[in-house]
């Protein structure tokens, strides 16, 4: 299945919890660099080689002036195509290996052209998919991206050495979508990747702001994955918290720890981590080994913890049979699960809250309840419960908007605020 899946087979037979960065650097010297660190530190880790913002959007042209001027100091990623195959192949050889594999992030809705390249260059695995890569990013119309992504997945499952591929899906927007819609996302991106040929995957799902609802819902996801990809290589990859951060260290570090015992108590194979540093800026070599060491101890001690006491149970929301419901629903509207998914946002079957892509309905709602679970407050045209008070909750004004946006960062960065109280001297 490729060295990907094999690297994320082996370390869960040995109980170990795969955690890798969201790194991408200019110079390929630098880069190379960021990967050997990687793979040399005391974590089981994968490699990232996250692509910059003129890349996503196809403007190698701005890309290459950037790397002329300044030899790619200011990018803000790995301008792949700028780069060329070549290059990419030099600074993978020698550094992804059996037990270390690279994976390219690139966000771009319209990525055949990156596709290609990383074909050429023999990369490992990428990301993204026909709806997590164009709702959010851009305007391309979602025809247009299906389209595109139906022909990147043949061109990777028809490479000499077929490339991993991993849904987004389970990220949309980063916070306030409702996990039944993550994973419903999640696994209807699955199910587009193994009709055009690729059999080796990963499906995506974002922390969000309550355990027992993500525990619940990487239960589902397991549970429709296994459903619908019967003759696929899969796993599940979580990503630490993708919304408003906390801005203090503690704050930042308690998230993530947080992310860490969600991905070992869920059975989760592998983890997305994010560093404090990225609340304010793209992190260094140094802060991201950080952070991959501090998930590696922590996912060490709590699957220890999990061997003697007894680990947080999921909740009981009926996420399980909403997700299926948003599954089954989209798969009666074509013959094929692009055109379902096509034919599922337009007529708002489908239909992230506060996404403004014109293809998006835009007539549900998501709030944070009493529970401090995320839950629909209107449910547009999707098959979906709102509970009863939920769309009589009040008006969502930006002041209550922001506040939600920010629940996490008040939350872990209060912890910030009482260690300093019961430090003070009385």
């Amino acid at each position: 299945m490729g060295r990907f899946a094999d690297r994320v087979r082996a370390a869960r037979a040995e109980r170990r919890l795969v955690v890798q960065p969201r790194m991408g650097f200019g110079a390929p010297a630098k880069m190379r660099a960021g990967l050997l660190a990687v793979r040399d530190c005391r974590a089981t880790t994968v490699g990232t080689v996250t692509l910059d913002s003129y890349t996503r959007v196809g403007d190698h042209a701005s890309a290459r002036r950037a790397l002329a001027g300044n030899g790619g100091a200011d990018l803000n990623g790995f301008p792949l195509q700028a780069h060329g195959a070549a290059v990419v192949r030099e600074l993978l050889a020698g550094v992804a290996v059996d037990g270390f594999p690279v994976q390219v992030r690139h966000g771009s809705p319209l990525p055949l052209d990156l596709f290609r390249t990383m074909v050429e260059a023999g990369v490992d695995a990428t990301e993204g998919g026909p709806v997590s890569y164009c709702l959010p990013y851009g305007r391309v119309p979602l025809p247009e991206a299906a389209d595109n992504w139906a022909r990147c997945c043949e061109l990777a499952a028809g490479a000499a050495r077929p490339m991993h591929l991993e849904t987004f899906g389970g990220c949309m927007l980063g916070q306030l979508c409702p996990p039944s819609l993550l994973v419903a996302l999640s696994v209807l991106e699955a199910r587009f990747f193994r009709e055009h040929g690729l059999r080796s995957v990963s499906l995506s799902y974002a922390q969000q702001v309550h355990l027992g609802q993500d525990l619940e819902a990487l239960a589902a996801l397991r549970r429709l994955a296994a459903e619908h990809l019967p003759d696929v290589d899969w796993h599940v990859a979580l990503y630490t918290y993708m919304g408003v951060f906390p801005r203090t260290p503690i704050g930042s570090f308690r998230l993530l720890e947080d992310s860490v015992r969600l991905a070992v108590h869920s059975g989760t194979e592998r983890l997305i981590v994010k560093t404090p540093a990225e609340a304010r800026r793209i992190p260094a070599i140094e802060e991201n080994v950080e952070a991959l060491e501090f998930a590696d101890a922590v996912a060490r001690q709590a699957a220890a913890d999990c061997a003697v006491t007894r680990c947080p149970e999921p909740a009981r929301t009926g996420l399980l049979d909403e997700a299926r419901t948003l599954v089954d629903a989209t798969l009666e509207l074509g013959r094929t699960t692009g055109a379902a998914l096509v034919s599922a946002f337009a007529r708002g079957v489908l239909d992230v809250p506060y996404c403004l892509h014109r293809d998006n309905a835009g007539a549900a709602r998501a709030v944070i309840d009493e529970h401090g679970m995320l839950a629909w407050s209107r449910a547009g045209g999707m098959p979906v419960t709102v509970r009863a008070g939920r769309a009589r909750s009040g008006p969502l004004t930006a002041r209550r908007l922001t506040a939600m946006l920010a629940h996490n960062e008040r939350r872990y960065d209060r912890e910030h605020t009482v260690g300093a109280l019961l430090r003070s001297p009385a």
